[in-house]
């Protein structure tokens, strides 16, 4: 009799190690899910990054004012006629230093 429940026994543990461990396991389950969401979060920042661009690029091909904010902010130009002032903070550091006697 007992032949056959530790054969029983071991049957049982012989069917429950792929379901746990094998290839298609929960475990193996539960790792691919985690990357999935992890993915899926990538995928949706990259697609509000995406959203921007192209937002960006259809401004530039159809207004000249997404033109004319890109050539001030990044190049630094302005329009004729119009004046360029620039205020520098007061950094104590900045000042030249005196000589001590």
């Amino acid at each position: 009799m007992r032949i056959v429940i530790y054969s029983m026994l071991a049957l049982l543990l012989a069917i429950q190690f792929p379901l746990w461990l094998g290839k298609g396991g929960w475990l193996k389950v539960y790792e691919m899910e985690r990357q999935l969401e992890i993915q899926e979060a990538r995928n949706s920042a990259l697609s509000l990054r995406n959203a921007k661009l192209a937002g960006d690029v259809k401004d530039l091909k159809e207004g000249t004012r997404a033109i004319e904010e890109r050539a001030r902010v990044e190049h630094g130009m302005i329009k004729e006629g119009e004046f360029f002032v620039q205020i520098l903070p007061n950094n104590e550091s900045a000042a030249p230093a005196t000589l001590k006697q």
